[in-house]
């Protein structure tokens, strides 16, 4: 590339400032590590094996990303997707774990594949502007309730309903004090806030003793030896394995186009958004190999976005950081949640202001939006929150005499996500 591999003096960066986001958007998305292999271990995927195929999923995304896209886009395995990954493949559509990763990789394969043709033009331009801001939106709103769950000022019920957490917990009462030093800092611009936020945040956490204890258990490769190219194309003509392969590609292709797209005008450079979408294919289908559920672009990414990363260079740093933590997983769950949540809730009211951008006036227009940005949240799945919008989308334009204004892409993709929710219900 021109004027160095990154670029930075065009994107108005540093080298300093690149490392500093890399570093803030690692401490956002660390606890993927975890949360990703715990998710993969009830699939059956032995846990230290998930543990590194987390991890190495992760380093690889980030590394196509930040090398090939030049891009400061997060790629790691996506929350609500693993979950698919476990609950639904495995345990509702009884594939085996390997199956499921075999799942993954020729989703992967044909997601790069769209991701290299004119397809990928043809989709984002089919995707009305309202659309776009809400998915921004409703993500927003999801941090949000991310941050607030994993800082326990809310907690999830019986039947899913949300609740105040327990205010006399001092756990609570430490996020409350982070989240207020956390919004000082922002507000008054301090550089590195968002890394102050956490570095106070655990000290906070060790003043109050609630600091998660460091875990005596030894780490060891070997059961990784069980996880990596165990992916396998067994009985891939059945139904089951078609309809999983249909229904991971629906929701990863599209999950990313919403996801990818936000990102890179949050750069300002919306002309790496093809070259970034298709590193983000090659990364879907290398999770398969490495052994984890489908890679995203994650919405962390703002948090290192926000943080000044412009260039490839703070997804590299990122990536790097993912591989160095491997000499430290007895440690990883150290971190406490009372110095993430807070920065969570900032960004994703950060996304949520894109709602003053959207007009009202046309129902057809603001209601499917509406509806994404609550239903995102609602259903804690970016991907059925998309997919709801979509439908009722391409309804309401029906309804009113403005078939017309719909793109026949945009029908096939109605149409897609209404057949995807169909046999979701019927299997």
């Amino acid at each position: 590339m021109r004027k160095g591999i990154f670029q930075l003096k065009q994107h108005e960066t540093s080298v300093k400032q690149e490392l500093s986001a890399g570093l803030i958007g690692f401490f956002t998305i660390a606890y993927i590590i975890a949360v990703n292999s715990l998710i993969l271990s009830e699939a059956g995927v032995p846990l230290e094996g998930a543990v590194l195929g987390t991890i190495l999923t992760s380093f690889v995304g980030c590394l196509i990303m930040g090398l090939y896209a030049n891009a400061p886009i997060l790629v790691v395995p996506g929350m609500g997707i693993n979950a698919m990954f476990t609950y639904t493949l495995v345990q509702s559509m009884e594939l085996t774990w390997q199956q499921a990763l075999g799942v993954t990789t020729v989703s992967g394969l044909v997601f790069t594949l769209i991701a290299f043709s004119s397809l990928t033009t043809v989709i984002k331009n089919a995707i009305p502007e309202s659309i776009k801001l809400a998915i921004n939106i409703g993500i927003g709103l999801f941090l949000m309730l991310i941050g607030l769950e994993k800082g326990h000022l809310v907690e999830r019920g019986d039947q899913s309903i949300i609740a105040l957490g327990d205010f006399s917990d001092p756990a609570v009462f430490a996020t409350i004090v982070t989240f207020i030093i956390a919004l000082i800092l922002f507000i008054r611009n301090v550089k590195g806030n968002f890394l102050w936020t956490i570095l106070f945040g655990t000290g906070i956490a060790f003043l109050l003793g609630v600091l998660p204890s460091k875990t005596n258990e030894s780490f060891s490769l070997q059961g990784y030896q069980e996880v990596f190219g165990a992916f396998s194309f067994v009985d891939w003509a059945t139904l089951p394995y078609l309809v999983a392969v249909f229904s991971i590609t629906m929701v990863v292709l599209f999950e990313n186009v919403g996801l990818t797209y936000s990102h890179v005008v949050a750069t300002n450079r919306p002309e790496k958004f093809k070259k970034a979408f298709q590193a983000n294919g090659i990364s879907v289908m290398l999770s398969g190999l490495f052994g984890s559920s489908p890679t995203v672009s994650t919405a962390e990414t703002t948090a290192a976005i926000t943080a000044g990363g412009r260039t490839g260079l703070t997804t590299i740093t990122t990536g790097f950081l993912f591989l160095i933590v491997t000499f430290f997983i007895p440690y990883i769950q150290m971190l406490p949640s009372n110095a993430i949540a807070p920065v969570l809730m900032i960004i994703g009211g950060l996304m949520i202001q894109d709602i003053k951008k959207l007009d009202l006036r046309d129902l057809s227009e603001s209601f499917p939006a509406i509806f994404i940005i609550v239903m995102i949240p609602f259903t804690y799945s970016i991907a059925d929150g998309i997919a709801i919008g979509f439908i009722l989308y391409v309804i309401l334009k029906l309804s009113t005499g403005s078939a017309r204004k719909v793109s026949f892409t945009l029908y096939v993709i109605a149409c897609l996500f209404l057949l995807h929710f169909i046999i979701h219900f019927a299997v």
